[in-house]
């Protein structure tokens, strides 16, 4: 069985993350662990000279927490759920990206989902914000959901890229899998400000992923703009895009789609998930 984490903090921009993942993941037989993490910023004062005993944590965190992740297992149980799946309900004390890091060793996570919140999407919460902290800090595969995007069956997916990287088999696997059980088709987009030539080295990984999806529905773009964003932005409304996927380990190319767009009619960030691809 495939295992889910979704932490949550029991907003409503959590439980829409929880509602895409639980349609998204409705043919596949999964564990979903759902997680709420006290941090350990707000147990501790400003000084840190004070930490709460244990029977104080329990009482003013641990249960309520318990209490609050029963609640949103009976929220899920009111849900037209399909497939064979198992909840499980994790409460943690800790510091956040600590807890992530544990919970996806010990449970053998396969894929994080978390939510977005706000208009500005990601734009503005690279810093400080959980969500960036995890896509980046954390080795495993994530979906972002904003907090604006609603669930449709995922047809068509876009894979921006600059070709600089190797795309392992287990790189890939995510999207793969996507695919077949979707049934989906895959848009590999390469953005270039002065429309030159690929070197060897991106030609060789392009072949690479040639190779991996021949046996799929695949095409390969090559689009060129000053704005590496407006170009992604233009391809998504023309294309009627569902999911945008990328490769975590190309970092620079990789935040400034995600965490810094420069132009301001982007709102892909803010109305389309994303899949983090980590090895």
């Amino acid at each position: 069985m495939k295992n889910i984490l979704i932490p949550t903090d029991f907003s409503e921009n959590s439980w829409n993350a929880i509602k895409y993942a639980l349609k998204f993941f409705e043919k596949e037989s999964c564990n979903f662990y759902f997680l709420n993490v006290n941090t350990i910023n707000a147990l501790v004062d400003i000084d840190r000279t004070y930490i709460p005993a244990q029977t104080l944590i329990d009482e003013s965190y641990v249960k309520p927490s318990k209490t609050k992740l029963k609640e949103l297992l009976k929220r899920i149980s009111n849900l037209q759920l399909k497939g064979n799946n198992r909840f499980f309900t994790l409460t943690d004390y800790n510091y956040f990206i600590d807890s992530i890091r544990k919970h996806v060793s010990e449970n053998k996570i396969d894929m994080i989902v978390m939510g977005t919140k706000g208009a500005s999407g990601l734009k503005k919460l690279i810093i400080g914000s959980n969500t960036g902290d995890v896509i980046t800090r954390i080795h495993c595969s994530t979906l972002v959901v904003p907090e604006n995007a609603k669930y449709k069956k995922p047809k068509e997916i876009a894979f921006p890229t600059d070709f600089s990287s190797f795309y392992s088999t287990e790189l890939l696997k995510p999207v793969m899998e996507i695919l077949d059980t979707h049934n989906a088709s895959i848009s590999v987009l390469h953005i270039n400000k002065k429309g030159g030539k690929l070197n060897l080295d991106q030609q060789i990984n392009k072949g690479y992923l040639e190779d991996h999806f021949v046996n799929h529905n695949y095409s390969f773009h090559h689009l060129t703009n000053n704005h590496i964003e407006s170009a992604i932005q233009s391809y998504v409304e023309e294309h009627n895009i569902d999911l945008i996927t990328m490769v975590a380990k190309n970092l620079n190319y990789f935040q400034r789609i995600l965490f810094h767009p420069t132009v301001k009619e982007i709102s892909y960030h803010t109305d389309i998930p994303f899949l983090v691809l980590h090895e």
